[in-house]
């Protein structure tokens, strides 16, 4: 048996329930991972609120690390004892214990700890495809991020500065700007009492960025097209805000034949190999100290509703992770 936390309905943070559901053994293709933590992800804000539809019930959780307890036939990159971390597809990692499909299980090394592992692969994966999968992005180059305070951002404003690129992070408080400063941003400005769309432009002598990423949505869209130089690239890979309405295709041009593109995640990392690749570029960053993971916040697996009234209330910074 393991304890898993679940949904019944879409809903706020009351409508997920902790209970007992029987495990299994793995069969052809996945694995049995005792968790030893769980991440906290906004994606799965969207799942319980209903924005992800999924089919119910169905237990929540995209991250974790732990142990493989067993491994079913044709599992060759894993086996009992192994140390692992995912991020993967179906959503059941908020759990002591689960059997998933392998593919997207990858081996943890024994110089990361569990909590790091579960708090870093679907944000740091999230940051590879962004600077690496995306569009091209080289040393000098200048990215906008919304969020730079969060999980993605702090290790976003890290990656950034690893490579050489500028990075202009917004966040809602001057200590958060902080925190995103001291982790690589070069410079952060505070949405609440400046109009960032404008210190943008007057920070890029009103060329505007090659790049920005934005998983905020709705609130940040139009003032994230107006800071793009002419042919720059708008990632959008979030709705934190709500999603965006639609728009007229042609106020790209209108703007300076700008780009647009919406990827997820789990597109990338559906192909094996290539989310191997990912992680272990993800785990170099890590090792080599060019990116740390920030873990701020902890819960008790149990206390997952205040969890997710902390997300949602903007209250956290860095990684939150779930204690099973």
């Amino acid at each position: 048996m393991a304890q898993t936390v679940i949904i019944e309905s879409p809903g706020g943070p009351e409508a997920m329930q902790l209970v007992d559901r029987e495990v299994g053994d793995p069969g052809p293709g996945e694995v049995r991972i005792n968790h030893k933590a769980c991440g906290l992800n906004f994606i799965d804000v969207y799942q319980r609120s209903g924005l992800y539809p999924l089919d119910l019930p169905h237990a929540l959780g995209m991250e974790a690390a732990g142990i493989i307890e067993a491994v079913g036939e044709g599992v060759t990159h894993l086996k009992p004892g192994d140390r692992a971390a995912y991020a993967a597809t179906p959503a059941g990692a908020y759990a002591t214990a689960r059997v998933m499909p392998a593919a997207q299980v990858c081996p943890l090394p024994d110089d990361i700890s569990f909590d790091k592992g579960a708090a870093m692969m679907l944000k740091g994966m999230t940051v590879e495809y962004l600077f690496h999968r995306t569009t091209q992005i080289s040393k000098g180059d200048t990215v906008l991020f919304h969020a730079a305070a969060g999980g993605v951002g702090l290790i976003a404003c890290q990656w950034a500065r690893s490579e050489g690129i500028t990075l202009i992070g917004t966040a809602g408080t001057d200590e958060k700007c902080a925190l995103a400063l001291d982790h690589g941003a070069a410079h952060c400005i505070n949405y609440r009492t400046e109009d960032w769309a404008a210190r943008v432009q007057e920070l890029t002598g009103g060329r505007g960025v090659d790049v920005v990423m934005d998983a905020v949505g709705a609130d940040t869209f139009e003032g994230s097209l107006d800071s793009l130089k002419p042919l720059g690239m708008m990632i959008s890979f979030g709705n934190a805000s709500g999603p965006v309405p639609p728009f007229n295709l042609a106020v790209l041009g209108q703007k300076g034949s700008l780009k647009i593109t919406r990827p997820t995640l789990f597109a990338h990392i559906g192909d094996h190999a290539a989310c191997q690749e990912m992680a272990r570029h993800l785990f170099d960053k890590v090792q080599s100290g060019a990116v740390d993971i920030r873990i701020d916040q902890r819960f008790p697996l149990s206390e997952v509703r205040a969890a997710h009234e902390a997300l949602e209330a903007r209250q956290t910074t860095g990684c939150t992770i779930l204690e099973p």
